[in-house]
């Protein structure tokens, strides 16, 4: 994705994106099918949604969506994927570290295998995939788009685990900007309330969350890949930056 790029479509791009096959990551993979990109869906468990993703957006048309299997807290996960983006499009200009876990863990009951999990999956995945990647993306002149959360910024009550590593994302997004710096933009997404958990959640709380945003609404997944085609396509010369879609929870 060279920087004289200011096109409205992204044809011929190919993207790895982790954790695409559901929710926000399928909005993500669905807007940039539709701008023209060739797109490698990572997935951890959900292979079903992932071939039910790539059978549909291949249908329209061929050859343009793979998916990928893959523990991103293995460590030969990072070189696995990007070996398969470059085996099926022969170039990476675009990684979206997306793919997240995310439960509470109050002080008091935090184990090793949660910290190893929310920090693993949160923080250093992104980091060492970022790193995989950056010779491809140097040669593309490409971007990182980190998909971090309104609470990595402000915490999130009961969830210190998972705020710290979000927090840690958003200071390694900045950190890459600079080392990665000519060549590749680095940017992240702090979405706020756009998709409510899977775990259902009490409606006096949902009222209390969307309360607290200046829009007094929710938003979608469709803001967030709104804004990754933003990054993607019309912002080359904005890097380093944190764009937080959260209807004004920030402020």
């Amino acid at each position: 994705m060279t920087a004289s790029i200011e096109s409205s479509d992204l044809r011929g791009r190919a993207v790895l994106i982790t954790g695409g096959a559901r929710r926000v990551g399928a909005a993500l993979v669905r807007a940039l099918h539709a701008a023209g990109a060739n797109v490698l869906v990572h997935y951890r468990s959900s292979s079903g949604a992932a071939i039910a993703l790539a059978e549909e957006l291949n249908g329209l048309r061929a050859n343009s969506i793979v998916t990928h299997g893959a523990d991103l807290l293995e460590a030969s996960a990072p070189d696995e994927l990007l070996a398969a983006t470059l085996s099926a499009f022969g170039c990476l200009d675009l990684l979206i570290n997306n793919a997240s876990t995310f439960y509470p863990t109050p002080i008091g009951t935090i184990t090793n295998a949660q910290w190893d999990d929310l920090i693993g999956s949160n923080f250093k995945a992104p980091l060492f995939l970022s790193q995989a990647a950056a010779p491809s993306l140097r040669a593309s002149r490409g971007l990182i788009i980190n998909i971090i959360d309104v609470h990595g910024l402000r915490p999130l009550k009961g969830h210190p685990v998972y705020s710290a590593a979000k927090a840690g994302l958003a200071m390694l997004t900045r950190s890459l900007a600079r080392e990665l710096g000519p060549e590749i933009r680095v940017n992240g997404i702090a979405p706020g309330p756009v998709l409510w958990p899977e775990k259902n959640i009490d409606e006096s709380l949902k009222k209390e969350i969307i309360d607290k945003t200046a829009l007094k609404r929710y938003g979608t997944p469709q803001d967030i890949a709104r804004t990754v085609l933003f990054l993607a396509k019309d912002a080359p010369y904005v890097t380093g930056q944190i764009i937080a879609v959260d209807g004004g929870r920030s402020i």
